[in-house]
């Protein structure tokens, strides 16, 4: 495991904490980060606290990694989420986190039922942090880099001058509530939401943090998402129709039964398109169910996780991304900087992304309005064109600059 060089004079020493480092937006997020930070400023190091992640090997290697053991299997395949509970167990019934954290559990299970949705990750997450060792060192800056054990971690077993919690979702829809974090942000020097929304989303929870929270926005590397779209890859089924593209997990915050629903309307209508979901998680076998009972197992395909799914991406008619929440999609940034023309559900993050029929379409989700806003592009290709040349034109802030400017002094 690369431990990185020692520390230098003048050096910033920076620890960056994540839960995973699996497949997903807020860890690429994370790695471009990684890449922009000068090792010669900054003295920077990672702790993963699940120790797992098929991304591990794409930080760079002045990053000092500080797990001592580490699994770079997928988060998300059947054999990696296993091995990730096999993890978690162990770390929460370690000092007596689990018995501790016991009554908190119960009483956030008890809401999660009263509102129709439970979410282990979110009940366990404390117990994780606290069955995890404190770090000895002392950092300049300590960033906890997602929400749940990392927060929890960073916030009460790690010393720091200054700590920084970022914020990838919408807070209070993605399941996280005051009573589950019990007062962890008051330990915080600042807190960075990656939109507005975002940071909107979070403080209807925490509404005392106002006057420390931030929007920081993700990098997104245009350049090098173009260059590898040109790398071996994309389809070579010989399909003569329209293709749609979704890049996106296989979980209930994305929808993706929605857009099986709505391709099954487009199949009815005749129109000739098949859909393709890039992405893996614990929906697939319930997805998968749904494409047989409709019968689009030629319409609607679900290929699975890819390291680099721009080629696919880049020859993509329209780009879907139909989720119920977001924070800021990294996924569909990267499709406007492919030039896709964008069909999106009119949800948070996404809004904030997409201007409604300036770059792209926004829609309820429903597979009723989906299916009518693609067909809208694939009957209009003069409005398709227009709305990918604006979507790769979009400029972003750079989020590394930002980082540097507050964090780096």
């Amino acid at each position: 495991m690369n431990r990185g060089a020692d520390a230098l004079p003048g050096r910033r020493r920076i620890l960056f904490v994540i839960n995973t480092m699996g497949l997903g937006g807020a860890e690429a997020a994370l790695i471009e980060l990684l890449k922009r930070l000068d090792p010669a400023a900054f003295d920077v190091s990672l702790y993963v606290m699940l120790g797992q992640g098929e991304l591990i090997g794409r930080v760079p290697p002045h990053v000092k990694r500080l797990n001592r053991r580490f699994d770079a299997r997928s988060v998300l395949s059947a054999q990696g989420r296993r091995a990730l509970r096999r993890h978690a167990l162990g770390l929460v019934l370690r000092r007596g986190a689990l018995l501790r954290n016991a009554p908190c559990i119960a009483r956030s299970l008890r809401a999660m039922r009263r509102a129709g949705r439970v979410q282990p990750d979110k009940l366990l997450w404390r117990a994780i942090s606290d069955g995890t060792p404190e770090r000895a060192e002392v950092y300049d800056v300590a960033v906890a880099w997602l929400e749940g054990a990392a927060t929890y971690y960073v916030g009460e077993r790690v010393r720091a001058g200054k700590k920084v919690a970022f914020v990838h979702v919408d807070y209070g829809l993605s399941g996280y509530t005051g009573m589950q974090d019990r007062n962890v942000y008051r330990l915080f020097d600042q807190i960075c939401c990656v939109s507005a929304e975002t940071r909107d989303a979070f403080l209807r929870v925490h509404p005392d943090a106002a006057r420390k929270t931030e929007v920081f926005h993700n990098i997104i590397p245009r350049e090098a998402i173009r260059l590898r779209a040109g790398e071996p890859g994309g389809f070579d089924d010989g399909w003569r129709g329209v293709r749609i593209v979704t890049l996106a997990r296989l979980t209930p915050q994305k929808a993706v039964e929605v857009s099986v629903a709505a391709m099954a309307l487009l199949r009815d209508a005749g129109v000739e398109a098949r859909w393709y979901v890039f992405g893996e998680g614990e929906e697939r076998a319930r997805l998968e169910a749904d494409i047989r009972r409709r019968g689009l197992e030629d319409r609607f395909f679900l290929p699975g996780a890819l390291e680099n799914p721009y080629p696919w991406l880049a020859q993509a008619d329209i780009y879907a991304h139909c989720t119920r929440y977001e924070g800021r999609s990294i996924a569909l940034q990267e499709a406007q900087a492919l030039g896709r023309a964008i069909v999106a559900s009119d949800c948070s993050g996404n809004r904030e992304s997409v201007a409604d029929g300036v770059d792209g379409l926004l829609t309820p989700l429903s597979p009723e309005a989906i299916s009518a806003a693609i067909r809208r592009l694939i009957d209009d290709p003069a409005l398709r064109r227009r709305l990918g040349l604006a979507a790769a034109g979009r400029v972003w802030p750079d989020g590394a600059e930002e980082f540097q400017s507050y964090f780096g002094k």
